[in-house]
């Protein structure tokens, strides 16, 4: 069995003075979390335990029982009828704190001895125990009751009394078939959220290269990232060679020019002044801005890629490798949405890998070298062109393709995500030896060509640009029959964006 741990973030609605409650609740468990500290330095061998026996010792050392009444180092200077969970939360809290400390302290002393032996001048500072504490509030079973959809019982001590108060909440349900971990109370800004991890538990997936070698009716989804206006472009494809879908995921150029107006704004309020201070983050609340919006569309493109693949029955997601992008010479705001553009591939990725692992779907990357420029039905070096122009030489950034070896005519994006999978699959030596790869050649009802750009050139790359989340067009009625593909069909039979709604 496979566990896959993800965490459900949910606003509280509360009456305004509980949210003195709230603090008073956290500042009272790091005062704890401190001492429990102290008392693991007094007592260093503690770490030499397991979590479970460390714990035990610590309440023998702190906590008064009938068999123990006078510890060695009392809690109760801190405050009397401290509940148990509330007291054990802080204690592994500080327990990991203490872990984390002593082992960044050892590496430390190694580094030390080495530089001492060879002679060397050894000048790093060692690393030293929390000067402050900002742990947030674990509530373990015992802490917490009646929770239901929209609203949760936690006990808090609100500065006087430990005392049970019902908050709603609001924000993604827990899905029935998750266990259910310790919620957490979270400050963010002046809001308090309600953090819950949850384990989902599945068969685990065979590995991927036992999936294509023997299984000839593994599905894999190849994605293609790129930096105009389909972000993805996505092909569901079998290990024989079939096609069966494709989607493109579009509306790059709207968050394109989103992220370089905010980068000007910037650059204005930078010159008006000419000085950076040293330390300080300039234009805070427009780095925020840009930062919330990549991340946000990052998971909202990643959704929608593992959503396209478990909808085909897809086992296997694969991608490029890319890892040496470098952003084009230019303006300071080109140059950034470069970056940015850059490291949205990046988050896709990532967020992409865990969403799909929680579907039981495995994530692998191949080598991005030549991808856009090899054609998916014979391999040789493809034309690429813009649409009303010669079909000759090779334009980054164009949404048409053209092998000369074969005819191949098509979208030059969706030729790419075809070899990006072919490649896992002869990664494994399992090109298929009773048909020939899948032609590229018939034209998908609602497949959309133009404004796409090429990704895989680490170098001379045309203005980049992201998805706009919401927006996405799919055909999922791909086949492989010998039909050219026309490219050059009138605009009003290509299926419109979809938009979808925000999430």
């Amino acid at each position: 069995m496979a566990k896959a741990t993800t965490t459900i973030r949910q606003v509280l609605n509360y009456q305004p003075h509980r949210a003195a409650w709230f603090a008073a609740n956290q500042t009272l468990f790091n005062q704890i979390a401190a001492f429990y500290f102290e008392v693991i330095q007094a007592h260093e061998k503690v770490l030499d335990l397991s979590n479970k026996d460390a714990l035990t010792a610590l309440e023998m050392l702190t906590h008064a029982t009938k068999k123990n009444p006078i510890p060695v180092m009392p809690l109760a200077a801190l405050g009397t009828a401290i509940p148990a969970m509330f007291r054990r939360a802080a204690i592994n809290a500080a327990l990991g704190s203490a872990r984390s400390f002593y082992s960044h302290l050892q590496k430390w002393r190694k580094r030390k001895e080495k530089a001492m032996a060879k002679g060397k001048t050894f000048t790093e500072r060692p690393p030293v125990p929390p000067r402050t504490w900002n742990k947030s509030v674990p509530f373990y079973a015992g802490q917490w009751k009646e929770r239901s959809a929209s609203s949760i019982v936690l006990k808090v001590w609100t500065g006087s009394c430990w005392s049970w108060i019902k908050v709603r909440i609001t924000g993604r349900e827990l899905p029935p078939d998750a266990e259910i971990g310790s919620p957490s109370l979270i400050r963010r800004g002046k809001e308090w959220w309600l953090h819950t991890p949850i384990e989902k538990h599945f068969s685990s997936p065979a590995p991927i290269e036992k999936q294509v070698t023997t299984n000839a009716h593994t599905t894999i989804c190849a994605v293609d990232l790129n930096l105009n206006e389909q972000t993805a472009v996505c092909t569901i494809q079998t290990v024989e060679g079939t096609i069966l879908a494709t989607r493109f995921i579009g509306g790059g150029r709207e968050i394109s020019g989103f992220r370089k107006k905010q980068l000007g704004r910037i650059a204005r309020n930078r010159r008006k002044t000419g000085i950076i201070a040293e330390g300080e983050q300039d234009n805070a609340a427009l780095w925020r801005k840009l930062g919330h919006r990549d991340e946000d569309l990052a998971h909202r493109v990643s959704a929608r890629i593992v959503q396209f693949a478990k909808a085909h029955g897809a086992t296997v997601l694969v991608f490029e490798h890319l890892g040496n992008l470098k952003p084009e010479k230019g303006k300071y705001s080109r140059r950034g949405n470069s970056k940015r553009a850059f490291w949205m591939k990046g988050r896709i990725f990532r967020s992409a890998k865990y969403k799909a692992y929680h579907e039981g779907i495995l994530t692998s990357r191949v080598n991005p070298r030549n991808t856009s420029r090899e054609c998916a039905r014979c391999y040789g070096v493809v034309v690429r062109y813009q649409q009303g122009q010669p079909a000759q030489g090779y334009t980054p950034g164009v949404p048409l393709v053209l092998c000369p070896q074969c005819a191949m005519k098509g979208n030059a994006d969706r030729n790419a995500s075809l070899v990006i999978g072919q490649r896992l699959i002869a990664r494994y030596g399992q090109a298929s030896q009773e048909k020939p790869p899948t032609p590229l050649l018939r034209q998908e009802r609602g497949e959309k060509s133009p404004g796409v750009a090429v990704c895989q050139d680490a170098k001379g790359q045309e203005e980049p640009s992201l998805l706009q989340a919401g927006h996405a067009d799919s055909n999922e009625h791909g086949t492989a029959q010998d039909v050219s593909l026309r490219m050059d069909e009138h605009s009003s039979d290509i299926l419109r964006q979809l938009r979808f709604p925000c999430e």
